[in-house]
Protein backbone atom coordinates (compact mmCIF):
# COMPACT_ATOMS: atom_id res chain seq x y z
CA UNK A 1 0.00 0.00 0.00
CA UNK A 2 1.39 3.81 -0.95
CA UNK A 3 0.25 6.09 1.49
CA UNK A 4 -1.35 9.40 -0.82
CA UNK A 5 2.11 11.77 -0.45
CA UNK A 6 3.83 8.50 -1.86
CA UNK A 7 1.84 8.64 -4.61
CA UNK A 8 1.08 12.85 -5.17
CA UNK A 9 4.84 14.21 -4.51
CA UNK A 10 4.33 17.87 -4.54
CA UNK A 11 2.72 20.12 -7.14
CA UNK A 12 5.68 21.44 -9.89
CA UNK A 13 5.19 25.25 -10.08
CA UNK A 14 6.78 26.73 -13.38
CA UNK A 15 5.85 28.81 -15.90
CA UNK A 16 4.71 26.57 -18.13
CA UNK A 17 2.02 24.31 -15.54
CA UNK A 18 0.47 28.20 -14.44
CA UNK A 19 0.14 28.66 -18.27
CA UNK A 20 -1.37 25.13 -17.77
CA UNK A 21 -4.36 26.26 -15.43
CA UNK A 22 -5.78 28.41 -17.82
CA UNK A 23 -6.57 24.97 -19.67
CA UNK A 24 -7.67 23.37 -16.40
CA UNK A 25 -4.68 20.83 -15.54
CA UNK A 26 -2.91 20.59 -12.88
CA UNK A 27 0.80 19.42 -12.84
CA UNK A 28 2.30 17.23 -10.11
CA UNK A 29 5.53 15.11 -9.56
CA UNK A 30 4.60 11.88 -8.55
CA UNK A 31 6.13 8.24 -7.12
CA UNK A 32 8.08 6.68 -9.98
CA UNK A 33 5.74 3.60 -10.23
CA UNK A 34 2.77 5.62 -9.31
CA UNK A 35 -0.20 4.13 -11.99
CA UNK A 36 -2.60 6.42 -13.99
CA UNK A 37 -4.99 4.80 -11.56
CA UNK A 38 -3.78 5.68 -8.25
CA UNK A 39 -3.11 8.81 -9.26
CA UNK A 40 -6.77 10.07 -9.87
CA UNK A 41 -7.38 7.60 -6.17
CA UNK A 42 -4.62 9.97 -4.95
CA UNK A 43 -6.38 13.34 -6.24
CA UNK A 44 -9.77 12.58 -5.02
CA UNK A 45 -8.88 11.76 -1.73
CA UNK A 46 -6.77 15.03 -1.28
CA UNK A 47 -8.79 17.40 -2.92
CA UNK A 48 -12.76 16.26 -3.46
CA UNK A 49 -12.03 16.33 -7.28
CA UNK A 50 -12.71 13.86 -10.02
CA UNK A 51 -10.29 14.42 -12.78
CA UNK A 52 -11.24 13.92 -16.28
CA UNK A 53 -8.00 12.37 -17.24
CA UNK A 54 -4.44 12.00 -16.13
CA UNK A 55 -1.35 12.01 -18.30
CA UNK A 56 2.02 11.12 -17.17
CA UNK A 57 5.33 10.92 -18.36
CA UNK A 58 9.36 9.42 -17.40
CA UNK A 59 11.55 12.63 -17.04
CA UNK A 60 15.23 11.67 -17.02
CA UNK A 61 17.81 13.62 -14.95
CA UNK A 62 20.07 16.42 -16.03
CA UNK A 63 23.57 15.26 -16.58
CA UNK A 64 25.57 17.53 -14.17
CA UNK A 65 29.16 18.59 -13.77
CA UNK A 66 30.96 20.24 -10.98
CA UNK A 67 34.28 20.95 -11.44
CA UNK A 68 36.09 17.20 -12.39
CA UNK A 69 33.05 15.56 -10.94
CA UNK A 70 30.45 14.28 -12.80
CA UNK A 71 26.95 13.48 -12.04
CA UNK A 72 23.20 13.04 -12.64
CA UNK A 73 20.71 14.42 -10.98
CA UNK A 74 17.58 11.72 -10.36
CA UNK A 75 14.95 10.33 -12.61
CA UNK A 76 11.43 11.54 -11.73
CA UNK A 77 7.74 11.18 -13.01
CA UNK A 78 5.16 13.91 -13.68
CA UNK A 79 1.45 13.78 -14.20
CA UNK A 80 -0.69 16.34 -15.97
CA UNK A 81 -4.40 16.20 -14.18
CA UNK A 82 -7.24 17.48 -16.51
CA UNK A 83 -10.14 19.23 -14.52
CA UNK A 84 -13.55 19.85 -15.73
CA UNK A 85 -14.52 23.71 -16.38
CA UNK A 86 -14.86 25.83 -13.66
CA UNK A 87 -12.98 23.80 -11.31
CA UNK A 88 -9.94 25.67 -9.98
CA UNK A 89 -7.45 23.82 -6.81
CA UNK A 90 -5.29 26.04 -5.25
CA UNK A 91 -2.64 23.31 -4.62
CA UNK A 92 0.11 24.41 -2.67
CA UNK A 93 -2.41 26.01 -0.42
CA UNK A 94 -4.45 22.89 0.00
CA UNK A 95 -1.51 20.41 0.10
CA UNK A 96 0.04 22.75 2.78
CA UNK A 97 -2.76 23.38 5.29
CA UNK A 98 -3.84 19.26 4.57
CA UNK A 99 -4.06 17.07 7.62
CA UNK A 100 -4.24 13.44 6.88
CA UNK A 101 -2.73 10.40 9.19
CA UNK A 102 -0.51 7.96 8.37
CA UNK A 103 -3.19 5.53 8.57
CA UNK A 104 -4.88 6.70 5.20
CA UNK A 105 -3.39 4.90 3.33
CA UNK A 106 -4.73 3.91 -0.41
CA UNK A 107 -5.45 0.24 -1.88
CA UNK A 108 -4.58 -0.74 -5.27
Amino acid sequence: MKTVYEILRRPIVTEKSTKLKDYNQVVFEVGKFASKYEIRNAFTFLFNINPLSVQTMNCRGKKKRIGKNAGKKRNWKKAIINLKNGVDVDALGILNNAVIDEDNKIEN
